[in-house]
C-alpha cells in the first residue's frame, strides 16, 4: 500500500508508521489523518505485523499540531465533522488489537499530543515537548485530547495545561505519567523496538485482551469487570494458552502463534 504523507513498513513483526512532513513539522492535515488510520486498519488483518510504532520524519517534530491553513475558513459543522474523522481515526489507534507505540521524537503539540495520548504506550526523546496549545486559536483539542489527558494524568493538570497552553518538557510528561520512559534522541527507536520485542514474545491474543479490557475502564458502555470475565474466558479456548501451561509446566520457553 502507497501513500502520499507517511511511510509504512513492516520488519521483524513491527509496522513503522513515519508521519512524512518533516518540512510542515510532520502537521496532520485531513489526508495525513485518513492514512494513518487506513495504516493501522490494514496492520489488524496483517499476519506479518505484531506492534505498530508510530513516529515523525527528521528531528525537530513528532507532529506539531494540525495544519491551520486547511480549516480556517470552516463552519461550525465542517469543523465538527473533521472532529469525527479526527476521533475515528484516534478510536482506532486506541482499539488496535496490535499494541501501538508512540516514538515521540520532539514537539508533540496540539493533534500530535492528542495522537500520542491515542497509543498504547509512550516514549519520548530528551528534546520532545508536549502540549495542547488549541486556545490560543480560539479552539479547544478536537481528537480526543480533552478526555484521554483527564484520564492520564487527572482533571487539575489537564485543566491547567488546556487552559493556559503552556508546554511541558519530556521529564516533566514522565513525572505525570503522560510518557512510559524518556530516552536520549539517539536511542528513541531503539528503546521503543525493545519494549516491541517484550511485547512480541507474549501471547498476541492475550496481549489484545488486555488492551480490551483496560479500554473498557474508560468505556461507558461497557463493564469493565464483565469484559475481563469475558476475556479470561476465551484465553482457555485458544492454542496459546495450552501451549503456554504446557511450556510453563515443561519448563521451556513458550512458542506463541496468535491462535
Amino acid at each position: 500500500m502507497t501513500y502520499e504523507n507517511i511511510l509504512a513498513g513492516t520488519a521483524a513483526g513491527v509496522l513503522t508508521i513515519t508521519i512524512n512532513r518533516a518540512e510542515k513539522m510532520n502537521a496532520l492535515n485531513i489526508k495525513t489523518i485518513e492514512e494513518i488510520g487506513k495504516a493501522v486498519s490494514h496492520a489488524q488483518t496483517d499476519p506479518d505485523t505484531k506492534v505498530i510504532i508510530i513516529t515523525g520524519a527528521g528531528t525537530k517534530a513528532f507532529v506539531a499540531g494540525a495544519d491551520i491553513s486547511e480549516f480556517v475558513a470552516f463552519s461550525d459543522k465542517e469543523g465538527a465533522k473533521m472532529g469525527v474523522g479526527g476521533h475515528k481515526v484516534f478510536n482506532g489507534i486506541e482499539e488496535s488489537a496490535k499494541p501501538v507505540i508512540a516514538a515521540i521524537n520532539g514537539f508533540a503539540l496540539g493533534g500530535g499530543c492528542e495522537m500520542a495520548m491515542a497509543c498504547h504506550l509512550r516514549v519520548a526523546s530528551s528534546n520532545a515537548k508536549f502540549g495542547q496549545p488549541e486556545v490560543k486559536l480560539g479552539l479547544i483539542p478536537g481528537y480526543g485530547g480533552t478526555q484521554r489527558m483527564t484520564r492520564l494524568i487527572g482533571k487539575t493538570k489537564t485543566l491547567e495545561l488546556l487552559m493556559t497552553a503552556d508546554m511541558i518538557d519530556a521529564q516533566e510528561a514522565w513525572r505525570l505519567g503522560l510518557v512510559n520512559y524518556v530516552t536520549e534522541p539517539e536511542k528513541l527507536m531503539e528503546k521503543c523496538m525493545e519494549l516491541a520485542n517484550k511485547i512480541m514474545q507474549q501471547a498476541p491474543l492475550a496481549v489484545a485482551g488486555v488492551i480490551r479490557c483496560v479500554n473498557a475502564v474508560y468505556d461507558n458502555t461497557q463493564n469493565g469487570m464483565e469484559t475481563e470475565i469475558s476475556e479470561f474466558g476465551k484465553c482457555f479456548i485458544t492454542k496459546d494458552f495450552k501451549e503456554g501451561s504446557s511450556a510453563f509446566l515443561e519448563k521451556r520457553k513458550p512458542v506463541f502463534k496468535g491462535n
